[in-house]
């Protein structure tokens, strides 16, 4: 490809990559298309690393890295806790989503993820979709969630979440109806929009927002919901608080504001420290941890990889198993005394140390 791929090798890159295990940190410039990528390789223990590429206009590549350091590790620990042969890595692209997404980029992001030797396995994420992949296609084999195969994997996390909320439901109240339950959604991308449309379905009553004002009048238009501000968001007094945005929304600003009993979103990496996990147990507030109920889209896309290919109707049937997973992770966070973030990885870690 044009311009240069080059390690990562700065001391604080190194000390990231150290404090969080990573194998491999690469940096990609492509002058002619103007991608500026970070892939990160977290895990390859239990094989290839997989892990949705993100494009996002950062304010620097030091956030962009804080946010791929993140992101691969939390790949890591949802693909163990799905039961998946696969690693966890992750990309991001520097880039505005809304208007300088051009085929070119992503072709030469493809060109870097060839360049990775099959060590990395890329998919959609925020800010990309599946034509996006189309065009990485053209230059790699090591992508999936194409259309001609599983598609958008949208549908599959936002079913799953949806699966894991009434787990989660099940443990807070007894009972994992969704029907008359008030659910605050953040973010109405594809996946929250799709969760707005089984929670609707099932009867729930929906407050919302989102960065899109169209996005928002869709769902008071097709789901009845409520709109508030973004800032809003946490003062909500709901049933159920569901982040379908970007991360570490649980953080020391925001959590004495929740007036929720269940956390049951998409996002990734929910909670802004550790610590916070700790904090929504001693508040009483039941977490469903993140890398476990946001795992449907990437079962789905997995299912690729199988032999004889994707199938979808195998596929949904281990998505449905997520609520089973979150339940799981919440008894064993009640009989140990600790939050339920910190029984889901041990949950992961009990795959990772199996395989070595």
């Amino acid at each position: 490809m044009g311009g240069r791929a080059e390690e990562a090798g700065t001391i604080d890159t190194l000390q990231e990559m150290l404090a969080a295990g990573h194998e491999q940190v690469t940096y990609f410039y492509d002058e002619a298309s103007g991608l500026r990528a970070i892939v990160a390789i977290h895990s390859t223990r239990l094989g290839p690393a997989l892990g949705g590429c993100r494009v996002w206009p950062y304010e620097s590549e030091a956030a962009a890295l804080n946010d791929v350091l993140r992101l691969s590790r939390g790949m890591t620990y949802k693909n163990a806790a799905m039961g998946l042969p696969l690693g966890g890595g992750k990309a991001v692209i520097i880039s505005d989503p809304f208007t300088e997404k051009t085929p070119a980029l992503f072709e030469a992001f493809g060109r870097a993820v060839e360049r990775l030797g099959g060590r990395y396995i890329t998919a959609e994420d925020v800010g990309t979709e599946p034509a996006d992949m189309v065009a990485v296609n053209s230059q790699t084999k090591h992508v999936v969630g194409l259309p001609s195969t599983s598609g958008d994997p949208s549908p599959a996390t936002a079913f799953g979440v949806f699966s894991g909320m009434k787990a989660a439901l099940e443990h807070a109240f007894g009972s994992g109806d969704v029907r008359g339950r008030r659910v605050a959604v953040q973010g109405l991308g594809a996946v929250g929009t799709h969760l707005c449309e089984f929670l609707h379905e099932g009867g729930a009553q929906l407050v919302v927002t989102d960065i899109s004002q169209a996005r928002i009048d869709h769902a008071v238009s097709a789901f009845g919901a409520t709109a508030v501000a973004a800032s809003d968001i946490y003062d909500v007094d709901c049933d159920v608080f569901a982040p379908c945005a970007l991360g570490a929304v649980v953080n020391d600003d925001t959590l004495p504001r929740l007036k929720v009993r269940v956390i049951a979103g998409s996002a990734n990496n929910q909670l802004g420290e550790a610590r916070h996990g700790e904090a929504l147990q001693a508040r009483g507030i039941v977490y469903a941890p993140d890398f476990i109920i946001n795992g449907g889209g990437v079962i789905n896309v997995a299912d690729e990889l199988k032999p004889g290919g994707y199938d979808h109707d195998r596929a949904y049937a281990q998505v449905a198993q997520i609520g089973a997973k979150v339940a799981r992770a919440l008894k064993l966070a009640d009989e140990r005394g600790i939050s339920s973030a910190a029984a889901a990885e041990i949950m992961a870690d009990e795959r990772l140390k199996a395989a070595e």
